[in-house]
C-alpha cells in the first residue's frame, strides 16, 4: 500500500510563517487568502525587525488543506516573501506555568552578556516565549517573556549572571499587578538628585569631611541612622538659613527623573518623596517636579540660623516604610501596588514594604535585598521595567509638545 505525504492523516492545525521585506498590505493579503480557506485563527504573532517582517499564523486545517497551502505559497510568492507551512496535530499549546517578565538593561548590551542570560534561562528549564526591545538609547533594554519556572527561582539565577555580565536584570511575575502599580515612592539624596544635601550644606559650613565620613557609615548600615543624622546636623549649628536656598539652586536632578515623573503622571500614577534629608529641600523639589507628596526631616531654625537640631519625629529606616504605607493609604492602593526606589541602607524597609523595590545605583547591602537593581545613570530606565518603551515615551512627549534628543546614529 503506498505511503507518503498524500496518504498521511490530515493535520489538525497549520502554522504559517512568512518572512520578508515589510510593506503595507502584507497581513491583509495573507488573511484574504486564509479567509477563502474557511479556517479559524488560533494564534497570531508578528514582528518587524529592521524592516524585515516575520508573521506567524496558527489556523485550523481545512479538509482541503493542501490547496490552502498552495494558495498561501502563491500569495507569498506574489509578495516577494518566503513562507513555511508546518503541519500540526493540535491547538496552540498554552504557555507554561511560572510566567515572568525579564528585563535586561545594558550600556552597552553585548551579545556575550545576552547569550549568558539566555543560557541561564534555558538551564533553569524555562522557555523564552517572546522578546521585544524597549529602548536602544541611551541604554539598550530588552524584555523577555519567560515561562516554565518559578519567578523567585529565576530571579535568583539571573541575579548572579547580572553581576558577572555587568548588566541589570529585573525579573517580575507576569500578573495583572504589574499594570496596577499606581504609586511611586522615591528616596531623594543620590536617587532623585545627585549627591547628598547634608554634604552640600556641610561644604558651606566648612565641615564637609566630618559630615561625609558619618554619612558613608550610615549608608553602609554601619551606624544608627538617627544618631548619625543628629550628629551631622549638630555640625551645621550657626549656619545661615539662607544657605538652604543656595544649596537648592546647586542641586542636580538625576538624568531621566523628569521623564519618569512626567510619563507616569500621564498614566495616572502618584508620586511621593520620602527622605532622610530635609523638608526645606524636598518640599521645593516636590513642587518643581509635580510630585504629590513629600516627607522628610525638619531643621530647626531660630533667628535665621540653623540650631544644629531637628524638629519633630525622625524619618529614618522605619519611618520611610511608615511613610510609604501612609501615602499608599492616601492614594487608596495596597502596598503591593507601590514601587519604591532607593539607594541606601535606610531605604531597605521601604523597599521591602513595596510591591516592587528597586535598588538604584545602590550600596551592595541594598542590591542584595531589593527585588531588582538598576545601575545605569538614568532614572527613567525604570519605565522599561514597567513595560513602557522608549518609543512610547517619545511619542507621548511629542504629542504634548516636549522635545526629546535625537538618538545616536
Amino acid at each position: 500500500m503506498p505511503t507518503g505525504p498524500d496518504t498521511e492523516d490530515p493535520p489538525r492545525t497549520l502554522l504559517i510563517t512568512l518572512t520578508g521585506k515589510d510593506r503595507p498590505g502584507v497581513t491583509s493579503a495573507v488573511f484574504q487568502t486564509l479567509s477563502r480557506g474557511g479556517v479559524e485563527v488560533l494564534d497570531i504573532e508578528q514582528i518587524v525587525l529592521r524592516r524585515r517582517l516575520v508573521l506567524g499564523v496558527l489556523v485550523t486545517a481545512p479538509r482541503d488543506w493542501k490547496r490552502l497551502r498552495e494558495d498561501v505559497e502563491h500569495t507569498a510568492e506574489a509578495l516577494g516573501m518566503s513562507v513555511e507551512v508546518d503541519r500540526g496535530s493540535g491547538d496552540n499549546r498554552a504557555r507554561q506555568d511560572g510566567r515572568s517578565h525579564v528585563t535586561v538593561i545594558g550600556a552597552p548590551l553585548k551579545a556575550t552578556a545576552f547569550a549568558a542570560v539566555a543560557g541561564r534561562i534555558a538551564d533553569a528549564g524555562a522557555n523564552i516565549d517572546r522578546i521585544e526591545r524597549m529602548a536602544r538609547y541611551p541604554v539598550t533594554a530588552i524584555e523577555l517573556h519567560v515561562s516554565g519556572v518559578d519567578t523567585d527561582r529565576l530571579r535568583g539565577t539571573l541575579a548572579t549572571e547580572a553581576s558577572q555580565q555587568g548588566v541589570d536584570i529585573a525579573v517580575q511575575p507576569a500578573t495583572l499587578l504589574r499594570r496596577a502599580m499606581r504609586l511611586v515612592v522615591l528616596d531623594v539624596d543620590s536617587t532623585l538628585i545627585q549627591g547628598e544635601v547634608i554634604e552640600m550644606l556641610a561644604a558651606h559650613a566648612g565641615v564637609e569631611a566630618e559630615v561625609a565620613r558619618v554619612t558613608e557609615q550610615a549608608m553602609r548600615g554601619e551606624a544608627d541612622f538617627e544618631q548619625s543624622l543628629r550628629a551631622r546636623v549638630a555640625l551645621l549649628e550657626g549656619l545661615d538659613a539662607a544657605v538652604l536656598d543656595k544649596v537648592y539652586d546647586e542641586i542636580v536632578v538625576t538624568p531621566g527623573a523628569r521623564t519618569l515623573v512626567r510619563t507616569l503622571r500621564r498614566l495616572g500614577y502618584r508620586f511621593a518623596l520620602v527622605s532622610g534629608g530635609f523638608s526645606h529641600v524636598t518640599d521645593r523639589l516636590a513642587e518643581d517636579l509635580g510630585i504629590h507628596y513629600a516627607r522628610a526631616n525638619e531643621l530647626e531654625i531660630v533667628d535665621g540660623r540653623l540650631t544644629g537640631r531637628l524638629v519633630g519625629p525622625i524619618v529614618d529606616r522605619a519611618g520611610k516604610a511608615d511613610a510609604l504605607r501612609y501615602f499608599a493609604a492616601e492614594v487608596g492602593v495596597p502596598e503591593a501596588a507601590v514601587i519604591a526606589i532607593g539607594d541606601g541602607a535606610n531605604d531597605l524597609d521601604m523597599l521591602n514594604a513595596a510591591g516592587l523595590g528597586i535598588a538604584y545605583n545602590a550600596k551592595p547591602i541594598v542590591q542584595e535585598s531589593a527585588d531588582t537593581t538598576v545601575n545605569v545613570p538614568y532614572l527613567d530606565a525604570i519605565l522599561y521595567l514597567l513595560g513602557i518603551s522608549r518609543e512610547e515615551i517619545e511619542n507621548a512627549d511629542a504629542e504634548a509638545g516636549f522635545t526629546t534628543p535625537a538618538p545616536p546614529l
